[in-house]
């Protein structure tokens, strides 16, 4: 069993995972999308609108609303 375990500096190990972590927030979550020049977060926070209606006819609902949307319906953990 321990022929299996790999033995690595703590440094190393801490080194490759921030920069593995770092380089997927920039890639999926900081970047924009080719496709619609939209954020993942952007495009939670338009369609919560579309669901809820709002547009530039609708009546007026305060943000609250769209953020209390977004974060209970569409937020990947929560708030």
């Amino acid at each position: 069993m321990s022929d299996m375990a790999e033995r690595l500096a703590l440094h190393e190990f801490t080194e490759n995972a921030y920069l593995n972590y770092s380089m997927y927030v920039i890639m999926d979550r900081a970047l924009p999308f080719i496709g619609d020049g939209l954020k993942p977060v952007q495009r939670r926070i338009v369609y919560a609108m579309s669901e809820l209606g709002l547009n530039a006819s609708a009546k007026f609902k305060k943000s609250a609303r769209t953020v209390g949307d977004v974060l209970g319906k569409y937020h990947p953990h929560g708030d």
